[in-house]
């Protein structure tokens, strides 16, 4: 029987499977049939926690069965259920990714802060569509890929039920999360995000780090720079300092045990 966990990072939800010796190899078609909102467990990805050459190794799939480098509010739901369960002694510790060593603050209990790394800008100019409405915005380059743009009025977005179009699409060859971004007061921000591989997401850890270096730039503001970010989901506090290095920090929450011996 395989168990595993399912949890959120303000309701970016992921199932967690436990492989520390790193045995357990799923299909596309597993994690679709997993992550599946109808039929599954439902959730916007998986997270395979495995160790290798003693490291810590989230191994992170996208909903559609596809590899993604990096997940913000991913690896604090992981660093959550590696100190709950007893696999590693909270404080400051390493977890590896596609998109290299992340460190982690990871207290007994309450908010985890993760340092995800340098974002910067990608030169020239995109435009973002979605049904009739066009806007332009920023390229930002967070180990993955994001669209950032600016809006007054967020209804103008429609539902995100299908991904945005995003020109010119040679930037993204593999894909870009579009995050939709208002200016609220006292530095804070409302986003809405279509993830690329998942649809419309609750929360989006890299792409908060996307929008605070956007907003950042927007603004005409200099590091380091403090936002406040409301996605759906939550609430996420992102920092970035002179060097362009971005700090997230945020809740992670274990929910539930289930089983996905069904859906192998």
């Amino acid at each position: 029987m395989m168990k595993a966990t399912y949890g959120h990072g303000t309701h970016n939800d992921f199932v967690l499977v436990f492989d520390e010796a790193d045995q357990i190899k799923f299909t596309p078609e597993q994690v679709k049939r997993i992550c599946d909102r109808k039929n599954g467990v439902g959730s916007d990805g998986l997270i395979r926690i495995v160790k290798i050459d003693g490291a810590w190794f989230m191994d992170y799939l996208n909903a559609d069965g596809s590899q993604a480098e990096m997940c913000g509010n991913g690896i604090r739901v992981m660093a959550r259920y590696l100190t709950d369960k007893g696999h590693q002694p909270s404080g400051i510790y390493p977890i590896n990714t596609r998109d290299g060593r992340k460190f982690l603050s990871v207290p007994e209990s309450g908010d985890i802060t993760v340092n995800m790394g340098k974002v910067s800008q990608v030169p020239g100019e995109i435009n973002v569509s979605t049904g009739a409405n066009s806007f332009t915005g920023l390229n930002i380059d967070m180990g993955n890929p994001h669209a950032v743009v600016f809006v007054e009025n967020m209804d103008l977005i429609g539902d995100l039920k299908s991904a945005p179009k995003v020109e010119p699409a040679d930037e993204y060859p593999d894909g870009v999360n579009v995050e939709f971004v208002k200016f609220l007061e006292n530095d804070q921000i409302q986003m809405r995000v279509h993830e690329r591989g998942v649809g419309e997401t609750q929360s989006c850890g890299t792409g908060t780090c996307a929008v605070a270096l956007a907003a950042t730039i927007e603004k005409k503001k200099s590091l380091p720079a403090k936002w406040i970010i409301n996605p759906p989901g939550g609430r996420l506090i992102v920092e970035i300092d002179g060097h362009s290095n971005a700090t997230l920090t945020g809740p992670a929450e274990l929910v539930k045990e289930v089983e996905l011996d069904k859906y192998l």
